[in-house]
């Protein structure tokens, strides 16, 4: 019987360039955090607004998301250790702007958009070097090694800006969070090479070559279906966010402490379903994680709607949490598997772009909802809504694959 690979502490331990990567995504994800909190801090107190921070928020999250063809783009046309050393090193620029100039509320959301453009173009240079850095056969312990260091750790950087907040203030915050990306590109200095594969075409312009990355998602059945799917799932169950707080302090009875609690939950399920998936190392079914992904957080939304409880409702969004982490290693590793080296980073960009605009929707249809109906009605749509939009992905993967024959690796139409 062969033996599976180890997972992803013995990965950390023995691969000294996917530990690199590893800490470098890990600390600039927690100094991200940090700056998150400074910033919702600095804004809601010099503006005194809830449109403000509102306002932030899709400087930083969605508009980027926009841009996401053509920073894409740049991971399949140049170096890709580079490309991020560069990125770091310009947010981390972009942040010590903010902290020590402390511009007005416009000049902010302009200098946190860039600055969320930048981390665009990392991202998905991160993700397409995995496959030079480990073996096939680890893939999936290596995205859920990832995916512990960056999502896992969303409850470490707001309890560590509590900590830090009374010692070294809002600026100080941002200070730090630019540290963390100069310590980053440090240690992304310590990768090998990565050069953009060579598909034997001249150079292309930038434009062209985002314009092929769309088309190529567009022309290829499986990962068409895909992005449709998980936009799907994510425009329906985002409103989780939206609601939860409302949930907490409405139906539930509790207050601001028990809203922090919800929040937190699909925070420790994050953490337990990365945890578990790093010490499995063999190899799974991509597209069986990331559909058990899609289903498992559905249901913990549609829970979390009927639960009676503050603890219940925790409980459920740990379930949502842990659904996923399934989906982030599914996804990741099906896309490093089966998309050519050349087009990774535009496939990853337009991917996750993608799924952050319809996060973005699913805010606004949600405080829609909320409004109308109520948190408890916002969760049980939610949860409907991504187990539909589940099931009607999963149908057509399946049609798509008994229509070839029933072969694992899919390909272009």
């Amino acid at each position: 019987m062969t033996r599976p690979p180890p997972g992803a502490v013995a990965l950390l331990r023995e691969n000294r360039s996917f530990r690199a990567l590893w800490c470098a995504r890990s600390l600039s994800f927690v100094g991200d955090s940090l700056g998150l909190v400074a910033l919702v801090l600095s804004v809601a107190e010099a503006a005194g607004s809830g449109l403000a921070v509102a306002l932030l928020l899709l400087a930083g999250d969605v508009i980027p998301n926009a841009f996401s063809p053509v920073t894409g783009a740049l991971g399949d046309r140049f170096d890709r250790a580079r490309l991020m050393v560069g990125s770091e090193l310009a947010q981390g620029a972009v942040v010590t702007l903010i902290a020590l100039a402390a511009p007005p509320l416009p000049l902010l959301l302009g200098l946190v958009a860039l600055r969320a453009a930048l981390a665009g173009a990392f991202d998905p240079a991160s993700r397409s070097a995995v496959p030079a850095l480990v073996a096939d056969d680890r893939l999936e312990s290596a995205n859920a090694a990832l995916g512990l260091g960056t999502h896992g750790f969303d409850l470490l950087g707001p309890l560590l800006a509590a900590a830090l907040l009374p010692l070294v203030g809002v600026r100080g915050l941002l200070l730090l969070d630019a540290a963390t990306f100069i310590a980053s590109a440090a240690l992304l200095l310590r990768l090998p090479a990565l050069p953009a594969p060579d598909d034997g075409a001249p150079p292309a312009p930038l434009l062209r070559d985002a314009a092929a990355g769309v088309r190529f998602i567009r022309d290829h059945r499986t990962l068409r279906t895909i992005v449709a799917g998980f936009c799907a799932v994510v425009a329906f169950s985002a409103a989780d966010d939206v609601a939860l707080v409302f949930l907490a302090g409405g139906p539930l009875g509790g207050g601001d402490a028990a809203a922090s609690l919800l929040y937190a939950g699909a925070g420790a399920g994050l953490l337990a379903g990365f945890a578990l998936l790093s010490r499995l190392g063999a190899e799974k079914p991509a597209l069986g994680l990331m559909i058990a992904g899609f289903a498992v957080s559905s249901g913990g939304n549609l829970l979390t709607g009927l639960a009676w409880s503050v603890p219940a409702a925790f409980a459920m969004q740990a379930v949502r949490g842990v659904g996923l982490s399934l989906v982030d290693v599914g996804t990741n590793t099906f896309v490093q598997r089966a998309v050519p080296p050349n087009v990774q980073g535009r496939v990853f960009g337009n991917l996750y772009g993608a799924v952050g605009l319809a996060a973005g929707l699913s805010y606004v249809g949600g405080g829609f909802l909320l409004d109308a109906a109520g948190p408890r009605v916002v969760l049980v749509v939610a949860g409907l809504g991504g187990l539909g939009a589940t099931a009607l992905t999963w149908g057509s993967l399946s049609r798509s694959r008994r229509g070839r024959g029933g072969t694992s690796q899919p390909e272009p139409r």
